[in-house]
């Protein structure tokens, strides 16, 4: 349940650098002032993906638009894109979390926080980033 809780952190995180226009880093200073009754192990994990999703934007992005053909980056929900960015980070840089495991994730927070069709969609982009993973191997 940390993990779902820490997940849910860098939605919130993420979402407000992506409409704010503002770096992750800068975010982290004034989230945490909001959250310091977070343990240790939560802020780690939450710095770790969520500042690793910000360095590797360009990659996710790309690799998130190539596999969304009839989606736009941009015409997604900020939820849905933010969701399927930590999700698709955590698919290709983090090793000690299986695939499966990011994508349940990815789509019980997306049943929590996106619209109606988030899970559905979010499910489909994150089974080909997977599957995109595994033919780079």
């Amino acid at each position: 349940m940390k993990r779902r809780k820490a997940r849910e952190l860098i939605l919130k995180i993420l979402y407000q650098s992506d409409i704010k226009k503002e770096s992750v880093k800068s975010i982290l200073k004034d989230f945490w002032k909001n959250h310091n009754d977070e343990d240790e192990e939560i802020k780690e994990f939450v710095e770790k993906v969520a500042i690793g999703t910000e360095e590797n934007i360009e990659f996710i992005d790309n690799l998130i638009s190539k596999i969304s053909k009839n989606w736009e980056l941009e015409r997604m929900s900020y939820i849905d894109r933010n969701i399927l960015r930590f999700a698709t980070y955590e698919i290709f840089f983090m090793e000690d979390i299986p695939p499966v495991v990011s994508i349940n994730e990815a789509i019980e927070i997306a049943k929590k926080f996106g619209g109606e069709e988030s899970p559905k969609f979010i499910n489909g982009i994150l089974h080909k980033v997977k599957e995109e993973k595994e033919v780079r191997k």
